[in-house]
């Protein structure tokens, strides 16, 4: 006899797999699969599984996951980089939307908490169905396409406070401007909190973590961080997404944010598509038949009413008519966050289950239009402008420029051949983006100004997130060829427009690597061969004069290049030859009491080293004036011995404690 436990979590699993198949082969979010799949097995239909509380509270953890997520990839630096249209666009399309549809409800006869309740669900969208059907209609790069991309982006932060407000909403009685006003202190408390937890334990954290090389220890501490700050904001009364989101928003900041987000989002999809079973749980079927028509009519509400108020938004803003019209198009289905406040609302009593159940069955039914209704944006805006719409933009102008990473290069490995790489290609003002599993490496070449991040390139999520698909060239420059196979198949398996060069020892796995898809293949052994035959060459005097002068060009200053690195805590495969006696590159952070401070550059003692860079704000300055004088903040990159780079840090922070210098020594990532 199977026990019934056990038997719930087959049924889940054997439904959940069949209907997430079936999903995808028809183009469709998972995320209606999984809510199908509630629907169908729970208590209102089937009654395969019953709704048991200790499936709820997993599914809570997978709110908190995706809060987690949503803030890793919304920092505080890249909020504010965004105020134009986090305030702006975005925060007129929610708080109007929100407005306009609880108007709209307390005036149909529901109290004010419902209607504020049905507003805010209302006007969240879904990312994953409209990214997914703008990508398929080719349509992801134009200017409508970026502009709902972003907006129902910023719909994922606003879910924050509505976080905050609705449990508020089912504990008040009478006047709720005091317990509001309470729940806001403590979010902002909350945010202080883990800001400064964030600033002074996590980074160091997650370094002292990394260095340990260890995969399990790494996802621990992931969930570890997650789930300390879920409790922090719940002990204060507040939701758990909150504090996941917070502490999530802090690591964004750090090097390590590609790497994290890649480890929670196997844990994440799986429990939030267990949220998803238990709010298709919810959907009571046996009053389908009384409530569909409502459903339905709240669906074609949905639509028509934000299009309409997110094409005002965005024309008064200045965008062109045709644009507005199918950005609002694009906006106007519901989400899955509308879910997740849903889901609060109920549980904290706000809703009662009859409202519940046809605004749950109007935004199920929207996420099933919505591919439909975005698919013929062009054609709602050409009968509309009265004119011939375009299904793209064509070329993008500058203005249109995607915010994302496109047209670069990936280098894959930032030790000895990496470095060299990246030297090459900012000298070519050519973009590009390091991956390497050194954190020590990582955090000095961070401090120096360079695009380097912690993560394992082997891993597609991580290849995604530095914009692997987008890029014009994939360099694995170290010789870990496990690691390239990985990449190499990533790479076909996605079908990623996007050339992969490969370094390797020798010739031997020439062949294999070409099959798996690589595009050209370096060899070690070959390439030193070839300097061998061309001073052969030249040696035999043979009349090659315009390629001796390259060749004696390139090795003035090829070998004193080779040494330039940053140094690693342990010798890393491929870069046995980085011993204690080599010249390296070393950054100093200049902070507040060093005796550098305030001097001009020209008149630095800097002994045998020299200096190679000067880092101030973020901004890498290669060739800094003599005349520069310099401030606390700024970033030294040196160039020496290890130990004249020693001497020329004392001499530069004479006046720190020790125990200062070392902290001083701590490289901070470009914000």
């Amino acid at each position: 006899m199977i026990p019934p436990v056990q038997a719930h979590v087959l049924i889940l699993l054997i439904f959940s797999v069949i209907a997430v198949v079936a999903l995808q082969r028809m183009r469709m979010p998972s995320s209606l699969g999984y809510l199908l799949v509630g629907a169908l097995v729970g208590p209102h239909a089937l009654a395969l599984v019953p709704d048991i509380e200790h499936k709820r509270v997993l599914a809570e953890f997978g709110i908190v996951f995706l809060l987690f997520t949503v803030g890793l990839n919304f920092s505080l630096p890249q909020i504010l980089a965004m105020r134009n249209l986090v305030f702006g666009l975005g925060t007129a399309q929610v708080v109007l939307t929100t407005l306009i549809v609880g108007v709209g409800a307390w005036l149909l006869g529901h109290s004010p908490e419902t209607a504020f309740v049905i507003g805010a669900v209302v006007a969240q969208s879904s990312t994953t169905v409209i990214s997914k059907q703008l990508i398929e209609q080719g349509e992801d790069q134009s200017r409508h396409g970026r502009l709902g991309v972003a907006m129902s982006v910023f719909q994922d932060i606003t879910a924050v406070p509505f976080v905050v407000v609705i449990p508020v909403l089912g504990l008040a009685s009478g006047s709720i401007a005091a317990p509001l006003g309470f729940a806001l202190l403590k979010a902002a408390a909350a945010f202080v909190l883990v800001y400064l937890a964030g600033r002074w334990l996590l980074r160091p954290l997650f370094h002292e973590v990394a260095a340990q090389r260890s995969a399990e220890l790494f996802t621990l501490t992931v969930l570890l961080v997650s789930l300390v700050a879920a409790a922090i904001t719940q002990s204060l009364g507040l939701s758990m997404a909150l504090g996941a989101f917070l502490a999530g928003m802090m690591l964004g900041e750090t090097e390590f944010r590609h790497q994290i987000e890649s480890t929670i989002r196997p844990i994440r999809d799986v429990l939030l598509g267990l949220f998803f079973v238990t709010i298709g749980m919810l959907l009571d079927v046996s009053v389908l038949p009384e409530l569909w028509h409502l459903a339905l009519a709240g669906a074609v509400a949905m639509l028509i009413a934000k299009a309409v108020l997110v094409f005002f938004i965005v024309h008064f803003a200045g965008v062109n008519r045709a644009t507005a019209v199918r950005t609002g198009v694009v906006l106007a289905v519901g989400g899955e966050f509308g879910f997740a406040l849903l889901a609060i609302a109920l549980d904290n009593q706000v809703l009662a289950s009859d409202v519940a159940q046809v605004v749950l069955m109007a935004v199920l039914f929207s996420m099933l239009i919505a591919p439909f209704f975005i698919r013929y944006n062009a054609a709602f805006a050409s009968r509309l402008v009265q004119g011939p719409v375009l299904a793209t933009n064509g070329v993008a102008q500058a203005e249109d420029a995607p915010p994302d990473q496109r047209d670069h290069v990936v280098i894959c490995g930032y030790g000895r051949i990496g470095q060299n790489l990246a030297r090459f290609l900012e000298a070519e003002r050519i973009p590009f983006i390091a991956l390497d599993m050194d954190p020590a490496r990582v955090r000095d070449a961070h401090a120096a100004g360079m695009p380097v991040f912690y993560g394992d390139s082997s891993e597609r999520d991580i290849l995604e997130a530095v914009g692997a698909d987008k890029a014009r060239l994939i360099v694995i420059s170290h010789d870990d060829l496990g690691a390239a196979r990985k990449v190499l198949q990533h790479v076909r398996a996605s079908r990623w427009p996007v050339k992969v060069m490969v370094r390797t020892r020798d010739e031997a796995p020439l062949a294999e690597l070409l099959e798996l898809g690589a595009t050209e293949v370096v060899a070690e052994t070959v390439e030193a061969s070839l300097m061998i035959a061309a001073h052969v060459l030249l040696m035999a005097e043979v009349p090659t004069k315009r390629v001796l002068r390259r060749i004696r060009a390139a090795q003035a200053n090829r070998y004193q290049y080779l040494h330039e690195l940053y140094r690693s805590d342990e010798p890393v495969l491929g870069d046995a030859d980085q011993d204690a006696g080599h010249d390296r590159l070393h950054a100093v952070e200049l902070v507040p009491g060093a005796v550098a401070v305030g001097q001009v550059l020209g008149d630095l003692d800097l002994g045998d080293c020299r200096l190679q860079a000067l880092v101030r704000a973020g901004e890498r300055m290669l060739h800094p004036p003599p005349g520069l004088r310099l401030e606390a903040g700024d970033t030294l990159v040196l160039f020496g011995t290890p130990d004249g780079l020693d001497k020329a840090e004392v001499a530069l922070l004479a006046q720190l404690a020790s125990t200062e210098r070392e902290a001083a020594s701590v490289r901070r990532p470009i914000p």
